[in-house]
Parts: C-alpha cells; sequence; structure tokens
C-alpha cells in the first residue's frame, strides 16, 4: 500500500524504514569490509624488506663483512619469521636454519682459516641467500 507524504510529496511505503535501515546497515558492513581488504600489505612484507637489505652483497661481503653482519641478519630473521611464519611454515623455517648454519660456521672460524672452512662460510651465506629468495619469490604477490 502506497500513499503520499504530505510534507515531502514522496510515495511512503509501509516498509520503507525497514528498507532504509536495511540499506544503511548493508552499506556500512560494505564500508568495513573494504576498508579491512585495502588495510595494506601483511606486516612481514616490511620484514622481508629489512631481511633483503641485511643479506644484499653477503657472499660478497668477506669473512669480516659476514661477522659484522650476522647479528643484524639475525635480528632481521627472527622478525621475519616471527611475522610469517604461520603463513609460510617451510619458507620461514628454511631462512632460519640457514641463518643459524651461517652463524655457526663463522663462530667455528679461527683467526687463520682454512680454504675449506671459508667454502663452508660461503655455502652457508649462499643458502641465506637463496632461502631469502626462495620466500621473497613465495610472498611476491602479497608484497609487490
Amino acid at each position: 500500500m502506497m500513499t503520499m507524504s504530505a510534507q515531502s510529496g514522496r510515495p511512503r511505503t509501509r516498509h520503507g524504514g525497514r528498507a532504509r535501515v536495511l540499506l544503511t546497515c548493508v552499506a556500512a558492513i560494505a564500508v568495513v569490509a573494504l576498508a579491512g581488504c585495502s588495510s595494506g600489505k601483511p606486516s612481514y612484507c616490511t620484514d622481508r624488506a629489512n631481511l633483503e637489505n641485511s643479506v644484499k652483497g653477503l657472499t660478497s661481503a668477506g669473512i669480516s663483512g659476514l661477522k659484522s653482519q650476522i647479528t643484524q641478519i639475525q635480528s632481521d630473521t627472527t622478525a621475519l619469521v616471527n611475522s610469517a611464519k604461520s603463513d609460510f611454515p617451510n619458507e620461514t623455517s628454511a631462512i632460519s636454519s640457514s641463518v643459524s648454519a651461517l652463524k655457526n660456521s663463522l663462530a667455528a672460524l679461527p683467526s687463520s682459516p682454512s680454504v675449506a672452512q671459508i667454502a663452508t662460510v660461503t655455502k652457508d651465506a649462499a643458502s641465506v641467500v637463496s632461502s631469502v629468495k626462495s620466500f621473497s619469490d613465495a610472498t611476491s604477490s602479497q608484497c609487490s
């Protein structure tokens, strides 16, 4: 049943008030949903960028460069693993393992390391670079 409103001259329906309330609720839900979707990149994207910066040039840094960088790499690895391990457990585990192996091989170096010991450190540094690259590849769509 429609009647004309005396005040506005527009048609008035019996359920017009309910429809407006329903539309308002739907609009409010849509705004909240869109805000949630457009909130930006996952937090691990920043952690990923920090770790990538820490390992840039790692394989060409030399032993003293590696020793000075390992603390920062460990710190950045911990932050990344904490923020991304639930979404990327295999990749973050690989990063943790490779960083741990590099730290251990650096700690085991004597003041005059042998060629074999330097080769182990170099291999471990390359493994860190590779595991970080694998994580970057896995997260490229989320972090680009």
